[in-house]
């Protein structure tokens, strides 16, 4: 192959289509527990977490909700990878050898988001949300029916691998993802760029600006214990009596169960099977939707 601006556009199209092949049928579960915000700088606030404007009999002025009670930062963070291609692999249309490379791009930088968002449900346990308190604790601030002060558990101790029940039945989901400058593939083949005139290299690569953090921790429910229909059923119990800063019941109702795939055995006995092991019908069949997934550190 003759190595001229033409001929390099032309490989860059070609490791392009490769990339955004892969990159469009790679599967992924992360968009259904993570809301997608769109970011315009290096990083975003999210004041309104924790603030549910309830509906309430109109007595009197507007009680206007206060959205910035809380103080919530996701930062950007910037990632990349890297591959080189050397000027004599395309000079000696050697070109095929690379196209798994960048299909395998294309996939990871899919499953990339779905890696950091699974990764913050395994961080739950030791890492702060918007009130101060691990995004899964057994002593959130809350307040009962009759506005008194008092600490909620969203979480179940134990030495098992993590599990976790969440509602995503809502416009604001239990993780958020967030997005400056989405995954894009680049290149540096131009004659004068330090790479081509010192190594006879030419750079391709993918880079994004994004992040993912959490969001209310009502709608999540973390487990150390055994994935039991007891325990699922206790945690599915607890989340629906959840309520917001004012006492007001917040009406959720788990919709996803997230396990690692040791755990995947024991999941599908609870939400599949007709029968419990004691004889008559399995009350949780169907009540939450699985996703098994690798990225859960057991």
């Amino acid at each position: 192959m003759i190595v001229n601006e033409q001929n390099l556009d032309l490989v860059f199209k070609g490791f392009q289509t490769v990339y955004n092949d892969a990159f469009s049928t790679a599967p992924v579960h992360w968009d259904k527990i993570a809301m997608s915000v769109s970011s315009a700088g290096s990083e975003e606030t999210y004041g309104w977490l924790g603030q549910f404007p309830n509906l309430r009999e109109w007595i009197g002025p507007r009680h206007v909700h206060n959205l910035t009670a809380h103080s919530f930062k996701i930062q950007n963070r910037k990632f990349e990878s890297t591959v080189k291609v050397s000027r004599d692999h395309i000079s000696d249309d050697k070109l095929g050898v690379f196209k798994p490379v960048f299909s395998e791009m294309g996939r990871l930088a899919k499953t990339h988001p779905e890696e950091l968002i699974m990764g913050l449900l395994s961080a739950g346990f030791t890492t702060e949300c918007f009130d101060g308190q691990n995004f899964f604790d057994t002593d959130h601030p809350s307040k009962d029916k009759d506005g008194n002060v008092v600490t909620v558990s969203n979480m179940q101790e134990g030495s098992e691998p993590g599990w976790y029940l969440l509602d995503t039945s809502r416009g604001i989901r239990p993780i958020i993802w967030q997005e400056r400058e989405s995954y894009e593939f680049t290149a540096k083949t131009k004659p004068e760029d330090h790479n081509v005139f010192i190594n006879d290299d030419y750079l391709y690569g993918v880079r994004a600006r994004v992040n993912a953090g959490y969001g209310l921790w009502q709608l999540g429910f973390g487990s150390k214990a055994e994935l039991t229909a007891a325990n699922y059923a206790a945690a599915r119990a607890a989340m629906m009596s959840y309520r917001n800063d004012s006492g007001r019941v917040l009406g959720i109702t788990p919709t996803v169960l997230v396990v690692p795939p040791a755990l995947e055995e024991d999941a599908l006995h609870i939400l599949n099977t007709e029968t419990n092991d004691g004889g008559g019908s399995n009350p949780w069949k169907e009540t939450a939707e699985l996703i098994v997934t690798p990225y859960i550190d057991a």
